[in-house]
């Protein structure tokens, strides 16, 4: 059985295809095969097609790793699935299951995993198979285009909620108004925080405005006033007790630590190739903490899909929905920020909305 794709068929930009491939068609012990409804734009697949990539990625790569769709086969192994259910699958397509982070439940940290759309195919994809032990039940009343945006979901989830430490009443400054950024938001928001803003540019008015409608107390656009002393100016003076940096570049974790209060913490999800250029003295000074955030847990996922299914969080606004032949109209749009978070179906409308 053959399949329609979307391939990075070689390095550099736009190098990227929809292609006639064949389809998965052996399933191991506890494999899954699923076919896809609802397949999720990431940054990262933004960077493989104008090839502006700073991790590795394999040749002749499907896209993809955030996606959702239906069991329509399964391996003579698997026990919690059966054909027809409706799954979301994680990203390790491979782990050692023989490390120390895998044996202690940590297979997100495992050095010898492999990732959907960049180390092994993805899921851009009419098919695409999976593993059992990666795959969560989608709850009923939550779309197709929904579930497939559980993965960035979880991956904010895990910065905010899991690596970071947030109080009722506290000051959080979030940077970046993408996707995970404005997801970030939501997570934030269920802490009950005293005050919190995100910073953006003039190019993310309408991401910018998406932060207000989730529930961000201020706007911080840095052409128009500076946001060190915009974050300063808000309570005791001393700063933000939490900033979370969705971007990644050196500026913006230069400004992380000037805006974090003595003792408080940065939370740095946004991925970037740029060496800091700048000296690591103030966040000494301060005591503060410079907190790393990759990937995310098991556990985190099926939170982040009851979340969901309450409506506590909701991707939906910031998302624009494509066929799958419209791929690169919804590339170069998100790439343009006309919105935050394209979706593909790989499979046809499937009764949801495109354009």
């Amino acid at each position: 059985m053959n399949m329609q794709a979307l391939v990075q068929y070689e390095k550099g930009s736009r190098k990227v295809r929809l292609e006639t491939i064949p389809a998965p068609d052996e399933l191991g012990p506890k494999d899954i095969l699923m076919r896809v409804q609802a397949v999720g734009v990431c940054g990262s697949d933004l960077h493989i097609y104008h090839g502006t990539n700073g991790f590795p990625v394999k040749p002749r790569l499907v896209l993809g790793h955030e996606f959702t769709g239906v069991v329509v086969d399964v391996g003579p192994e698997v026990r919690l699935f059966r054909k027809g259910d409706r799954i979301v699958s994680e990203t390790p397509v491979y782990v050692c299951d023989a490390c120390v982070y895998c044996r202690s439940g940590q297979f997100d940290l495992c050095p010898r995993r492999l990732a959907f759309g960049a180390t092994a195919d993805g899921g851009m994809a009419q098919y695409v198979r999976t593993r059992e032990a990666i795959c969560h039940r989608v709850p009923d009343g939550l779309s197709p285009v929904q579930a497939a945006l559980t993965e960035p979901a979880a991956v904010a989830y895990n910065a905010v909620a899991h690596h970071s430490h947030i109080r009722p009443g506290d000051h959080v400054v979030i940077i970046g108004p993408g996707p995970i950024g404005l997801m970030c938001l939501q997570v934030a928001k269920l802490a009950s925080p005293g005050h919190l803003a995100i910073v953006g540019t003039k190019r993310d008015a309408q991401r910018l405005a998406l932060a207000e409608r989730f529930g961000a107390d201020e706007v911080i656009v840095v052409e128009e006033e500076d946001a060190v002393a915009r974050t300063m100016a808000v309570g005791d003076g001393f700063g933000a007790d939490l900033v979370v940096d969705c971007v990644g570049i050196s500026a913006t974790l230069q400004s992380s630590i000037e805006m974090v209060r003595h003792g408080g913490q940065v939370t740095k999800v946004g991925w970037g190739p740029q060496p800091v250029g700048f000296s690591l003295d103030p966040l000494i000074q301060k005591a503060a903490r410079l907190q790393g955030s990759f990937s995310h847990k098991y556990y985190q996922w099926e939170n982040v899909l009851k979340l969901m299914a309450r409506q506590a969080l909701d991707p939906l606004p910031m998302t624009k929905v494509y066929g799958m032949d419209d791929w690169e109209r919804a590339f170069d749009e998100m790439h343009a920020l006309q919105h935050a978070k394209s979706v593909l179906l790989p499979n046809g409308d499937e009764g949801f909305p495109i354009g």
